[in-house]
């Protein structure tokens, strides 16, 4: 019997038994959906995430000052380590290890415009920080260093404080009042997916100026953080990503030195590493992709179980023709090749099936508006190559046993088979 012939009949028998074939089908081609979908759904995770933690910046050192643990030059420890702009200044002119530098003051300023008044926090920062911070307009400029410079009073805006201070009018180039002082907007930033942030919230919700302006219009004046040139925090953007730690050991070294604590106190400061902190996510998301995967190849297994099942109630049901076909002359691997074939061609069309399907649907969902908590499945290749190779040992073992099991028949039992 030729393989067309084969064909032929397994399509006949998938006919007369429309709704046996169909679930049996079914479970096949779900499990190489889900292969497809739910690999491509945690790599799909992974990859937004990291976008995510781009938006807050790459390779970056968020610095807060800390509590001294020990003594060191005189000081009793327990000191507070309070930054201020010559901590900055220092840092831009001999941390060679880091590429760029920001002070950064933040404080909630009310703020009115011809439309409307809010209370939002503002942020004083240098305008190297919109590039490490990854702050892009939608409308208008950043700010250059000359607005640094000379003081400038302008204002770029988060883009849910435009929202709110200017609904639907333009806000470039009109000025905004904040506690009493004229600033003008120069842009409007792109809106942003931000899982997460620091200091007073996302970006969306900002308003950025320039440290001086704010350190001349807006000073702190709160005990204990009314001294002159006081930071909320310092960002700085590492050279080389290999050498975090000699940065961070550079980093303690000099401002050590500034504000006399042991450079080996790590507590004097508190470091936030972006880098360190994404290792963990990535581990989490990769580990939590392996268990979609894991699962998505358990359903297939189950789907395979399905197929053994149903050619073995085709040898039974088929019996006599068995004891037929044996009288006549047909052999032992004869017998095993026709159901080993077929039992080959429905897991086969099952499969091709459920990988049109799965590519399909990851394909669809990457071209389709989604919500921002669900990300656009990726086409993982190697996610592919693994339905195929366990949709291969499913066809080997589902249909192997029960061929088997047929060809061994003797063909006196097979014909008084009722």
């Amino acid at each position: 019997m030729n393989l067309i012939e084969i064909i032929r009949q397994t399509i006949g028998a998938m006919r007369a038994h429309k709704m046996r074939s169909f679930l049996t089908m079914f479970g096949i081609i779900w499990g190489i959906a889900s292969v497809i979908i739910l690999v491509g759904l945690g790599r799909g995770f992974n990859t937004d995430q990291k976008k995510r933690m781009k938006t807050i910046g790459v390779d970056l050192m968020i610095v807060w000052g800390g509590r001294t643990s020990s003594q060191a030059g005189g000081y009793a420890a327990g000191r507070e380590i309070r930054l201020n702009i010559t901590d900055a200044i220092q840092l831009k002119n001999e941390a060679y290890l880091f590429k760029t530098v920001s002070p950064e003051v933040i404080r909630p300023v009310p703020e009115v415009s011809q439309y409307n008044a809010a209370l939002r926090p503002v942020r004083g920062i240098w305008p190297e920080y919109q590039n490490f911070r990854s702050l892009a307009v939608s409308q208008g400029r950043l700010m250059s260093p000359e607005d640094e410079e000379q003081s400038r009073r302008v204002v770029v805006l988060g883009v849910d404080a435009a929202q709110q201070l200017f609904p639907g009018k333009p806000a470039v180039g009109a000025t905004l009042m904040m506690a009493g002082y004229p600033y003008q907007v120069i842009g409007i930033l792109s809106k942003k997916k931000q899982n997460g942030s620091y200091g007073s919230g996302p970006d969306n919700t900002q308003l950025f100026v320039p440290y001086s302006s704010m350190a001349r219009d807006f000073p702190p004046s709160a005990r204990p953080w009314h001294i002159p040139g006081y930071l909320n925090n310092l960002v700085l953007e590492v050279a080389d990503p290999d050498q975090h730690e000699a940065a961070t050991a550079q980093l303690y070294r000099i401002l050590g030195n500034a504000h006399h604590f042991d450079p080996t106190d790590e507590d004097a400061l508190w470091v936030w590493n972006t880098l360190k902190g994404a290792k963990p996510n990535a581990r989490i998301f990769n580990v939590m992709t392996m268990f979609f995967g894991a699962v998505a190849l358990m359903t297939l297994a189950l789907g395979g179980i399905g197929v053994m099942n149903i050619m073995l109630v085709s040898v039974t049901e088929r019996t006599r023709e068995i004891g037929v076909r044996k009288a006549l002359g047909a052999t032992y691997r004869d017998i095993r090749s026709q159901f080993f074939a077929e039992s080959a061609v429905l897991t086969l069309i099952s499969g091709i099936v459920g990988l049109v399907i799965g590519v399909g649907i990851c394909f669809a969902m990457q071209n389709a508006p989604l919500p921002d908590f669900i990300p656009a499945p990726e086409i993982v290749p190697s996610a592919i190559v693994a339905s195929i190779l366990t949709l291969g040992v499913i066809t080997m073992t589902a249909g192997m046993y029960p061929a088997s099991r047929a060809a061994h028949k003797e063909p006196v039992e097979c014909l008084r088979y009722e």
